[in-house]
């Protein structure tokens, strides 16, 4: 038998896009995440008939939570939330919504919030991440911004009716949180590292370990969560060379 010695290499930003360099620090910190803070697209992936775990997302800015100690998203500046509500009581219809210039496909008076959420999704400008709609079918709709619209004052849409029935039917625009405003003082505002790998974990658990970097060299543009070093307030880590 002949045996043939064997050799391989790593990578270190193989599954990290976003890693540049660790600075000489192989070692992390040791942290344990509360999991019913994240967002499924944004955050992580679905489960599957031949993957049951849910995946963690690496990259992904992290704070830690005072009341509990837990790790969740950093969230220095909050998100733009906007609600769409159908007034009039139309019985039959559809309308469309138009966001910075682009158009939805017409939806049924009634639509759920996954339909709605999935017109914007196939709009160009919005990416999967970048909205998640919910609300019960026929509205209110409450649309909650994110990914690329992380942070940010984001316009309100606008929309076309074609309604029927009911007593001059309608939809009224509201945006319940400003976005780019200073978020809550409840320790995620603080910036404490990344999500230095991906982490799986199963449908219904509400906390897991993970590994938290504190110290390296990261590019921005790759992470899997919009991200503005410019947003980190005074008392955050700043063990990081940021390139945009």
């Amino acid at each position: 038998m002949d045996i043939q010695p064997y050799t391989s290499t790593e990578t270190l930003a193989v599954g990290r896009p976003w890693l540049m360099s660790m600075l000489g620090i192989e070692a992390n910190e040791s942290v344990t995440l509360d999991l019913t803070q994240f967002d499924e697209t944004l955050h992580w992936t679905e489960a599957s008939k031949y993957q049951p775990e849910r995946k963690l997302k690496s990259g992904i800015p992290l704070g830690k939570l005072t009341a509990s100690g837990l790790f969740a998203p950093y969230n220095a500046v909050s998100n733009e939330v906007q609600t769409l509500t159908v007034t009039g009581g139309p019985t039959g219809g559809t309308f469309t919504i138009t966001w910075n210039g682009q158009t939805t496909s017409a939806l049924a008076y009634n639509a759920t919030a996954a339909q709605v959420q999935a017109a914007l999704e196939a709009l160009s400008n919005i990416a999967p991440g970048d909205v998640v709609v919910t609300g019960n079918a026929g509205g209110p709709w409450t649309l909650t911004w994110g990914g690329a619209q992380l942070g940010e004052n984001v316009a309100a849409p606008t929309t076309t009716e074609s309604f029927t029935g009911g007593t001059t039917p309608d939809i009224t625009i509201a945006t319940t949180t400003a976005g780019g405003a200073a978020a809550s003082a409840d320790g995620s505002d603080v910036f404490a590292g990344f999500l230095f790998t991906e982490v799986s974990f199963m449908p219904g658990a509400t906390k897991c370990a993970a590994p938290l970097m504190v110290h390296g060299q990261i590019d921005v543009a790759k992470l899997p969560v919009a991200f503005d070093p410019t947003d980190v307030p005074a008392g955050s880590n700043t063990q990081f060379v940021y390139k945009v």
